[in-house]
């Protein structure tokens, strides 16, 4: 990039910033009440925008298919009429949430006297940045607007025309409030503005988040200045344990792998015990095949159904397509053993209807989300009841699983005396 190109990036990004945190603290002051009514709004004008939505999609899904994208980032970036509403529905449910600001989180008084109060207070300014999912600018700026916190969005260059029909729905929203956008989008697909970003712009960002695949996030904890949050891959397992329910292990498997290959909850092994392997993977396997999954097994799998050999790498791998690794495990332990070794520590369910074994695994298993007798594709913030998320942050500092508007505070300590003075 020029000198002059980089310095009109630079003031750009330097201004969104500004305006980020200027909104951010209208916001605070306005209200839970102003914000609900904002990202009521915000909806109102989604749907207004439905024509305006689609079409700059449909630009963007053109562009994507044309320059070789898999099929598995073109499914994520499509929207439709169907999926319009449930973004506009989405803003509504968080609309709905309870106001996660100015919580009292704990409150004691010591034997000076002094009250002390822990208040739940807004982040500040949180730069997002994403990939090939348009609903995703909807619902990180719907969760910032409810927590109080200013945001900048960026988008990949393959999503860019869908964001900003959707982002012009939020500036008719504030602007309808009176309220200075404490929501920015980046309107630019240089990538320069990513590393300006995560430099943090004078001290006006104070947490990154990243969702997409393994280089983002990887380039993002590498050079950013700010703390992140991040959502890295989601190498999901559903174990089928010896005392499973046939029909649940049949009808949980097809949704947790099939229902939406492309999402980070899918499931991207199935663990199966030995001692029901015979009995139950056959039809499994079948039932997977019809839907047009292409199954990779070890040695006993492929000993009790046909399919391909898996390499090492199909443990490692998450395949976000119609793929699923199987293995055949000698019992609980050997199951938590191999998810612990190739696990992302993201979404891990278990099929049994032997109480003591789904504990065990509850317990031990170390992952965000741990899932007894249901899909792993319930890893999702809107059906935990946070009516959105930013993305499923799989660390351990600050915020684990879903990211909701709750998960984007932080708190204050509010100190009330009556004159005391420290000896």
């Amino acid at each position: 990039m020029d000198t002059a190109a980089n310095l009109d990036l630079t003031h750009l990004m330097t201004d969104l910033a500004a305006k980020a945190k200027a909104g951010a603290e209208a916001l605070r002051l306005a209200g839970p009440e102003a914000r609900t009514a904002l990202i009521l709004s915000a909806a109102k004008f989604i749907r207004a925008r439905q024509a305006d939505i689609l079409a700059a999609n449909a630009a963007d899904v053109e562009a994507a298919s044309t320059k070789g994208l898999s099929s598995a980032m073109v499914e994520r970036l499509v929207l439709n009429a169907d999926r319009v509403e449930a973004m506009a529905k989405g803003l509504e449910e968080v609309a709905a949430l309870p106001d996660p600001v100015g919580r009292e989180l704990a409150r004691w008084t010591r034997p000076n006297g002094l009250d002390i109060a822990r208040v739940s207070t807004p982040i500040g300014v949180i730069g997002i940045i994403y990939e090939s999912r348009p609903n995703v600018t909807a619902d990180a700026a719907a969760l910032c607007i409810r927590s109080s916190n200013g945001a900048i969005l960026r988008t990949g260059s393959e999503a860019l025309k869908s964001a900003l029909a959707i982002f012009a729905a939020f500036e008719d929203a504030f602007a309808e409030a009176g309220i200075e956008a404490a929501v920015q989008l980046v309107p630019t697909p240089d990538r320069d503005a990513v590393g300006l970003l995560l430099g943090g712009l004078n001290d006006a960002v104070n947490l990154i988040i990243p969702r997409g695949g393994k280089s983002l996030v990887a380039r993002v904890q590498q050079e950013a200045r700010v703390p992140v949050l991040a959502h890295l891959e989601g190498l999901n397992h559903t174990y089928i344990h010896t005392a499973a329910d046939p029909e649940k292990a049949l009808n949980i498997t097809l949704n947790a792998k099939m229902r939406r290959v492309s999402v980070c909850g899918a499931t991207e092994t199935l663990l199966i015990d030995k001692a029901v392997a015979e009995t139950l993977l056959p039809g499994i396997a079948k039932a997977l095949e019809d839907k047009g999954c292409e199954l990779r097994g070890d040695e006993t799998a492929q000993a009790i159904y046909p399919m391909k050999a898996a390499t090492e790498d199909d443990w490692r791998t998450e395949y976000l397509e119609k793929i699923l690794a199987v293995r055949v495990v000698e019992g609980l332990e050997a199951a938590m053993a191999h998810i612990k070794t190739y696990g992302t520590q993201h979404t891990e369910a278990i099929i049994t209807e032997d109480a003591e074994a789904a504990e065990i695994f509850l317990n031990e298993v170390d992952s965000a989300i741990v899932i007894w007798n249901a899909s792993t594709q319930y890893a999702d913030g809107g059906e935990f009841g946070l009516g959105a998320e930013i993305g499923i942050a799989t660390g351990r500092m600050h915020a684990r699983g879903p990211v909701g508007a709750e998960q984007l505070t932080t708190f204050k300590y509010v100190v009330r005396g009556a004159g005391q003075t420290r000896p």
